[in-house]
């Protein structure tokens, strides 16, 4: 039952609400850049799978004591390569091929959890995120990925943007194009680790596809598509904080609620215009 409306204040001066605030504001930024070049590159669902692939290994290393973020950082960087290699060799996984990886993944972290490792406690953490519960390491893995994000956005924004709208021309333009391509995808994957603590293997793509889909029906320009992605992961992430205080419900479902029903609403009024 909902209680009374929590004053906008409490995001404040509580201080966990304060260390979970900075952190989807760290992630709005790592998340509105990447977006971009997520969307444009059509990426959304390679984002999705690169979390949802490290869910056994970070079962596993929550089990036996190895840092969760390193052994999905390890997995996610692993099954970026791969990708990428498929691409380049022409063979590169399709949908339901992808599918069948994260039905894979999701069933074996399950079982490990559960009937191996016996940590069912960790499910739930894994993969929805624990955002009011973050310690400094993940701030500081959160702000390392944002930095990374922004300056490889600076450094290689127009590569990535080449990639997008004409791939072909690429290297006639002396574009390293294989390079960038690795580099935006292991960076993607390594933000996707960043956000789990937050949000949870399953829903990263509350923050890297969701607020730049939505800019992408908003702006037509990859500057404007980065702005308007950082603007709204930030302000979806601040309004679904507060929500799920006032809800008593859990922070990263309703970040991913709202995302969706923003999306939603700026399709609806698109459509109608």
């Amino acid at each position: 039952m909902i209680g009374a409306a929590p004053s906008p204040l409490d995001l404040v001066e509580l201080p966990f609400m304060r260390t979970a605030l900075a952190e989807l504001a760290l992630l709005a930024v790592a998340g509105g850049t990447l977006g971009a070049w997520i969307v444009l590159r059509r990426l959304a669902f390679f984002t999705h799978a690169a979390g949802t692939a490290t869910f056994p290994g970070l079962v596993a290393a929550d089990a036996s004591g190895v840092s969760p973020m390193l052994a999905g950082l390890a997995v996610a960087l692993g099954y970026a390569s791969g990708v990428e290699r498929a691409q380049h060799a022409g063979r590169a996984p399709g949908d339901a091929a992808t599918a069948l990886l994260l039905v894979a993944a999701l069933a074996t972290g399950v079982v490990l959890a559960s009937d191996v490792l016996e940590s069912g406690s960790a499910v739930d953490r894994l993969l929805f995120g624990t955002v009011l519960a973050l310690t400094g390491s993940d701030l500081a893995l959160s702000a390392t990925a944002a930095a990374f994000a922004v300056l490889s956005g600076l450094v290689l924004g127009r590569a990535w943007t080449a990639l997008a709208f004409d791939p072909g021309a690429a290297p006639t333009l002396g574009i390293p194009s294989r390079a960038a391509e690795r580099l935006l995808l292991a960076l993607v994957a390594a933000a996707t680790v960043a956000a789990i603590p937050a949000v949870g293997a399953l829903l990263v793509a509350s923050l890297f596809v969701v607020p730049a889909a939505t800019a992408r029906l908003l702006s037509g320009g990859v500057n404007g598509l980065v702005a308007w992605g950082i603007g709204l992961a930030a302000a979806e992430g601040v309004v679904g904080l507060y929500l799920s205080l006032w809800l008593d419900v859990p922070p990263g479902p309703a970040v991913a609620t709202l995302g969706a029903g923003v999306f939603a609403l700026v399709l609806a009024v698109k459509g109608a215009a």
